[in-house]
């Protein structure tokens, strides 16, 4: 991750009485000298009947809305000024909102996105285009994802990494992390840990057997050291501040929650990929679980050299017409 020069906030409600993302974000502004910009999609569905019911062109409706907005915002953004940080606002109206924020952070060349987790659980998100997961996906930049509300100090940044490079994921890739995992813990003065998520290598079911199951320990001793010095050896390729390395047993969709709910980590650093068709279904599906899992922030990057495919012009307002009743 290169050097944090311009940030963009993404708020998804500008009447809402906190803003997380908003507070860590300028956390990240102060320690890299950054500049915030804070965006509002507006991606409301605008009825036709309602606009001829107050009888307002959409141009007229559109600025107003537009106006109150962005007073929102520089509410908002007059109380960050006071710590010295430097604050734009805008708005616009766009849909999807995924789509409208990575359009913005194209235009502004953000070096990082920071918006706050969408509530609940997904349900079978590789089905739907999920605001988060779609941004997570797509986004030309890294995204800092917040789900935790209290401040940053001194947080554990925890990072998985897989040195062997399996699943056709690129060594490139691990470079971004490690390059992302250092630049973040340095600017919030954290603590790095760095975690290989080693596959069990016994699989023990009752269904099959009812005779005790032997566990070649040499075997398994052999695989973890293999892992440990794997993962140190891709670690020091990259310059980092200090940091601890592990090697846990268990699928990632496990682990990597377990690993980082057991360390009381603040952010975990993911790597995402952005994939077509099956291939796609199967790693969204399995990053999906382990974002769903973590109850801490997280930090997605793509490897060097990722293009957006999400179209540069601005959809607009949404419009819609309620069907015309039916006469007898």
């Amino acid at each position: 991750m290169q050097k944090l020069r311009r940030i963009l906030v993404a708020i998804k409600d500008v009447d809402a009485r906190s803003f997380p993302a908003v507070r860590k974000a300028a956390q990240l502004a102060r320690a890299e000298g950054a500049t915030l910009e804070l965006f509002h999609a507006i991606a409301d569905t605008v009825l036709v009947e309602a606009l001829e019911a107050r009888r307002i062109s959409l141009k007229d409706y559109e600025t107003e809305r537009l106006r109150k907005v962005l007073k929102r915002l520089q509410a908002i953004a007059k109380t960050l000024r006071k710590h010295d940080i430097e604050v734009g606002c805008s708005a616009e109206w766009d849909y999807p909102p995924a789509e409208a924020v990575i359009r913005r952070a194209l235009r502004m060349q953000a070096d990082l996105i920071v918006a706050e987790r969408h509530a609940g659980r997904h349900r079978a998100g590789w089905m739907l285009a999920y605001t988060d997961w779609e941004m997570l996906r797509q986004a030309p930049c890294p995204v800092l994802l917040v789900k935790l509300a209290k401040p940053y100090h001194r947080p554990l940044v925890m990072t998985a990494l897989d040195p062997f490079h399996e699943h056709a994921k690129p060594a490139r890739l691990d470079t971004a992390l490690l390059q992302a995992s250092g630049k973040i813990t340095t600017s919030l003065k954290g603590k790095l840990r760095i975690v290989h998520c080693l596959a069990p290598t016994t699989l023990v079911t009752a269904s099959w057997t009812a005779t005790p199951v032997i566990v070649d320990t040499a075997r398994t001793e052999a695989l973890l050291r293999r892992a440990r010095k794997a993962l140190a050896v891709e670690v020091a390729r990259q310059p980092l501040p200090s940091h601890q390395l592990a090697v846990v047993e268990g699928s990632a969709r496990d682990a990597i929650p377990q690993s980082a709910k057991q360390a009381k980590a603040s952010i975990v650093v993911m790597g995402a990929l952005s994939r077509s068709g099956f291939k796609r279904l199967l790693i969204g599906n399995t990053a999906e679980a382990v974002l769903d899992a973590l109850e801490c922030d997280v930090l997605v990057v793509k490897p060097g050299g990722f293009r957006t495919k999400v179209p540069r012009r601005p959809r607009g307002a949404q419009l819609m017409a309620l069907p015309s009743a039916m006469t007898g």
